[in-house]
């Protein structure tokens, strides 16, 4: 899934931002990396360009700026905003995602969001963490250099206006989540909702402990490793991590909110509720963490709904399980059989045969396994999930039609309803005009305006549209269907993805039921 981190920078020094994006940097101070000569490392793979700089370098463009405008100069202002887009680390073997692809993506992103800026785009392909995700950085001048249209983001006239800043407020970052999303979904990559929440919140303040404390825990586990001690723990847990497990924990054990309290409290945890809110204190705190810092799975509306659903299921009162390591899938999934007498038909050789027979082997245990996993007892009930995948993906495809056809005429009602807005100054000082000469002058003096404003008119007119819908609402409700259209995408690529297993599956069981048959019917012919 694709995440937008948001950053802003008080840092005179633009050339700082680019010695990051350039070169390696230490992930736990951010401080430069040096070589044995104290030179700074150049980063082994980036893509990086330019936007709106003249040719000049973008430290060099931005200062001029600042100069000709009189701003960012004094030590609060926000000289620069940094925005992150990183990508999911299976979008690259899944989806075919390059870094190449990602900085056209960037640059696009860039250029349609934060027009007038100077900007920076840089992609690496890795993250600090070795994830293998692909990310890309995109910097720029908090000052705006020339004048734009109105964007949906934006709530002040100002906001349009060259020699003003950028303003990333709530609603700004909130429409470019609903954006990056937008981007994911057309391109085919990963993605997550990013306007609800998550189901698990971590913070950077937590992010950076959890490495910084595996970092210090691998090097004590170094030491007794090298004095043929084996440790007992491998894997770092903040404070709040564990908080989670044990919370999950009692909640797949109870079956009412008494039932939770009571099987938290063994464990020294005290839920609170006030106005509706939940919060947990563990016996090393004083103050209470809250559900809203733990994640979605944890405020109230969700603990309720997982104890209703044990209710209804009869599940039995007990005391905290060890949390159990999730059960993971194989890298790759079952693959079709080869058919190794046509291949052998077609000129293949030896090797390729030995090859075709391992693979095979292989796949008819996966299939097996699949099949078992699923509950099959029969080819008919198989031929019958498949063709119940079929249908739920199908169904699910023809939803999601719908709902992009639906954002995409709300998309283009909000490009009009800007663009009308854009205009309202041209407008009100033509009804100003006293004569109609004047009036004629007016227009014509400001004819691009009205070009804009009667287009408008005439698609509101086209559909019916008498009262224009207050801006806020509008982004609000596409904001919903952006939401709405993640969970489906996401379930259609679920079903995609069960589908093409199944489909897989029946094939092979198929090819393997036809070997069989000369064999069964031999064996038919010589009990007669």
């Amino acid at each position: 899934m694709a995440t937008l981190k948001h950053i802003n920078s008080k840092n005179a020094d633009y050339g700082a931002a680019e010695q990051y994006l350039l070169f390696e940097h230490d992930e736990f101070t951010m401080k430069p990396v040096l070589d044995e000569t104290g030179r700074l490392i150049p980063r082994e793979d980036y893509r990086l360009s330019t936007l709106n700089c003249g040719g000049e370098d973008f430290a060099v463009a931005c200062m001029r700026a600042n100069l000709r405008y009189e701003k960012n100069q004094r030590r609060e202002d926000v000289k620069s905003h940094h925005y992150i887009i990183s990508f999911d680390p299976r979008d690259g073997p899944d989806n075919g995602l390059t870094v190449d692809r990602a900085q056209e993506l960037g640059e696009k992103f860039c250029a349609e969001h934060f027009p007038g800026h100077q900007a920076l785009v840089c992609t690496h392909p890795d993250g600090h963490n070795h994830s293998g995700n692909i990310h890309v950085h995109i910097v720029i001048n908090s000052l705006r250099i020339e004048e734009v249209p109105f964007l949906p983001y934006m709530d002040r006239p100002a906001d349009t206006k060259a020699d003003c800043k950028h303003r990333c407020t709530d609603a700004a970052l909130r429409y470019f989540k609903s954006e990056v999303m937008e981007m994911c979904h057309r391109e085919g990559l990963y993605q997550i909702d990013l306007l609800n929440g998550s189901k698990n919140r971590v913070t950077d303040r937590e992010y950076w402990a959890q490495k910084k404390g595996q970092a210090a825990l691998d090097k004590q586990n170094a030491s007794m490793i090298a004095g043929g001690i084996t440790p007992r723990q491998t894997k770092f847990e903040t404070n709040k991590e564990k908080l989670r497990q044990t919370i999950r924990a009692a909640l797949s054990a109870a079956t009412s909110f008494e039932d939770f309290s009571s099987l938290l409290l063994r464990e020294g945890v005290a839920v609170k509720e006030s106005r509706g809110r939940l919060s947990y204190l563990t016996p090393d705190r004083t103050k209470p963490i809250t559900a809203r810092k733990l994640g979605d799975d944890f405020d109230r509306a969700a603990v309720l709904a997982v104890l209703e659903q044990n209710a209804q299921r009869g599940v039995t009162v007990r005391s905290i399980p060890q949390p159990q390591p999730y059960a993971t899938k194989g890298a790759d999934g079952v693959q079709r059989l080869v058919d190794i007498e046509q291949k052998m038909a077609e000129g293949k050789g030896k090797g390729y045969e030995h090859w075709a027979k391992i693979h095979n082997i292989k796949q008819m245990a996966k299939t097996l396994n699949v099949y078992q996993q699923y509950g099959f007892t029969s080819p008919e009930q198989l031929e019958a999930a498949f063709d119940t995948a079929y249908e739920e993906m199908r169904q699910t495809s023809g939803e999601l039609k719908t709902l992009e056809t639906k954002l995409q005429g709300k998309n283009e009602l909000q490009r009009q309803v800007l663009a009308y807005a854009k205009t309202k100054p041209a407008r009100d000082g033509l009804k100003a005009q006293k004569s109609p000469k004047a009036r004629a002058a007016y227009r014509q003096a400001h004819e691009s305006d009205f070009i804009i404003a009667d287009a408008a008119a005439r698609y509101f007119r086209e559909h019916g549209i008498t009262r224009l819908p207050a801006r806020k609402a509008l982004q609000d409700e596409i904001e919903q269907l952006v939401s709405k259209k993640s969970d489906l995408y996401n379930t259609y690529h679920e079903q995609k993805q069960r589908y093409v297993e199944l489909q897989t599956v029946k094939r092979n069981i198929d090819q393997i039921l036809r070997r069989e048959e000369p064999r069964r019917r031999k064996e038919q012919s010589h009990e007669r």
